[in-house]
């Protein structure tokens, strides 16, 4: 798989995913920083240092891995919405999610219930059966999460096994890659 610099842009009907930049920290953080969209991700909001780590590690990605993680943008304004793609987290839990590509995402709270996580998780998972060779894609969601569990559901993800994650009960989802 070629390694790339960094994600390529990909467009759908409502929104453009790109690479992130150093000027979208503040966006970052703020999306981060926000206890509504942590409550089921670590519970806690994410301080401005762990927010930098993690964009740092989204480069990283791209770098070494060949996939990575996206800004979502609104086409009709421009305005971040919040940020999803592939990682290998490498995560410390039994049992382990063997090197698959995890896809993730996360929206601002002011951009929920507009069916964007819905089609940006379909425009990447196109991506990545373009251009990836695992065998499956995995998600991780806490079993709280009622609307990241609608939207795996409609991306095709199929529960595999309950499981726990740094102390909170997660669910793995699974997906044959095409």
């Amino acid at each position: 798989m070629p390694r790339l610099k960094n994600a390529p842009v990909i467009e759908t009907e409502r929104l453009r995913l790109r690479g992130h930049r150093l000027g979208d920290f503040d966006a970052c953080a703020a999306l981060w920083g926000d206890p509504v969209v942590t409550r089921y991700i670590g519970g806690k909001p994410f301080s401005p240092e762990e927010v930098w780590a993690r964009l740092l590690r989204y480069a990283g990605h791209w770098r070494w891995m060949g996939f990575g993680y996206w800004v979502i943008e609104e086409k009709a304004t421009g305005g971040f919405a919040g940020e999803l793609g592939f990682a290998d987290y490498k995560r410390d839990m039994e049992p382990s999610l063997d090197g698959a590509p995890e896809l993730g995402w996360v929206l601002s709270p002011r951009v929920h219930r507009r069916g964007y996580a819905t089609e940006a998780v379909h425009a990447v998972q196109a991506w990545g059966d373009a251009h990836l060779s695992h065998a499956r894609t995995v998600c991780l969601i806490h079993p709280e999460n009622a609307a990241s569990l609608r939207v795996a559901a409609r991306c095709g993800f199929q529960e595999a096994y309950q499981t726990s994650y740094k102390g909170h009960a997660a669910i793995v989802f699974d997906k044959a890659r095409v």
